[in-house]
């Protein structure tokens, strides 16, 4: 053992980090559900986007919070730049779903399509996952850990296959008019970015078991 984990094992554990986390996690849910609802006859991107744009700013309090309390904590349960690591990836994924619902208004579309709402259910399949495996880490359930790593690339692979799928389709139409192609394209790049981040948490999370376990 040594001498920092022979630290934070003496001193108390600042557990209060993991809630910064799970709540993360919950925020990065809430922002995909919130977009999941453009798929409903009659939404409109511009109150889907607002709504999105609420569970992101709360996502940046949670954020500020973790950083200020980070300030303030010699120990910490797992080391600093570990939890830096994750409250990033978990603000990162929240910020690109933020990004596609913003995207939606900003180009003009008005409804997603068959391969968005695709995305859109992969992003909160992946978000479900995620919120009910951030508990793990509090709990050191290793296995459990590196068993949602596996599931996420699983999930990830399926939608960078419906993603690269949707944009060949979209260049191989040559009666695509030019807009209609960017505007597709920028909301497809961003969800498929959200979903690449949440395995990017899976395997942070993955390497925390190997690192710790």
């Amino acid at each position: 053992m040594g001498l920092q984990d022979l630290v934070r094992w003496l001193l108390p554990k600042e557990e209060h980090f993991y809630d910064f986390l799970e709540r993360q996690a919950v925020a990065a849910h809430d922002g995909a559900m919130a977009l999941a609802t453009f798929k409903t006859e009659g939404a409109s991107a511009e109150a889907v986007a607002k709504r999105v744009q609420e569970v992101e700013h709360a996502g940046d309090a949670i954020v500020h919070d973790l950083e200020e309390a980070l300030a303030k904590t010699f120990v910490t349960p797992i080391d600093r730049e570990d939890l830096q690591k994750l409250s990033s990836e978990l603000d990162d994924i929240l910020d690109l779903t933020n990004g596609a619902a913003r995207a939606s208004v900003l180009f003009g579309v008005a409804r997603p399509t068959p391969a968005m709402s695709t995305l859109i259910d992969k992003l909160v399949e992946c978000t479900t996952v995620l919120k009910d495996a951030l508990p793990n880490l509090r709990k050191h359930a290793y296995t459990e850990l590196v068993n949602t790593s596996r599931e996420l690339r699983k999930l990830e692979k399926e939608a960078d296959t419906v993603y690269r799928e949707a944009v060949r389709v979209l260049f191989a139409d040559a009666s695509v008019d030019a807009k209609v192609l960017l505007r597709e394209k920028e909301v497809l790049e961003d969800l498929e970015k959200a979903i690449d981040h949440c395995e990017y948490v899976a395997n942070t999370l993955a390497n925390l078991a190997v690192k710790h376990g």
